[in-house]
């Protein structure tokens, strides 16, 4: 759906917020994560990241309908993490969430705004086999040390990216 330009930096401007409350929530419950973080396949996380147990977490952010009941390839990002959760925008209908096309019985669900967020259903854990939990960690770790020495010194940047 094509959106006039003052819809989509609407849009991109609650995700924006629906995120940033996600990580305050996050933070405050030692879970360290990194927006749009590219996956093996061609793939972007919304935010990644990993809790004090190591385990890998994926949040899946939508703050529009159409977007939601689009969404096709939310369920390609269950390789790549030990919880996924759904980050919903707080003014988002979320009663399709307890749908078995979401499947409630794998995803949690938080709800946020752009001051913090709340967990209202928490994600179950499917451990990733640890080589792939380790090879998934280790990205993080490059991906967050690249984006800190490119913030750091943005001309180093022309030197390899985050596309592995």
């Amino acid at each position: 759906m094509d959106l006039p330009e003052s819809s989509d930096t609407a849009l991109k401007l609650d995700a924006a917020a629906t995120l940033r409350g996600i990580a305050r929530m996050f933070a405050r419950n030692d879970i360290w994560c990194l927006p749009e973080m590219p996956l093996r396949g061609g793939r972007r996380a919304d935010l990644m990241g990993i809790d004090a147990k190591g385990h890998v977490i994926i949040v899946e952010i939508k703050v529009a309908r159409a977007d939601l009941m689009g969404d096709a390839k939310w369920t390609d990002y269950l390789d790549h993490c030990d919880r996924f959760y759904w980050g919903l925008a707080s003014h988002l209908d979320r009663t399709c969430m307890d749908t078995e096309a979401f499947l409630p019985g794998r995803c949690g669900l938080i709800v946020a705004d752009s001051y913090d967020a709340e967990v209202l259903r928490p994600a179950p854990l499917h451990a990733l086999p640890a080589a792939r939990r380790k090879v998934e960690v280790e990205r993080l770790a490059r991906a967050s040390l690249r984006r800190q020495t490119v913030a750091a010194d943005p001309g180093i940047g022309m030197w390899g990216g985050e596309g592995f």
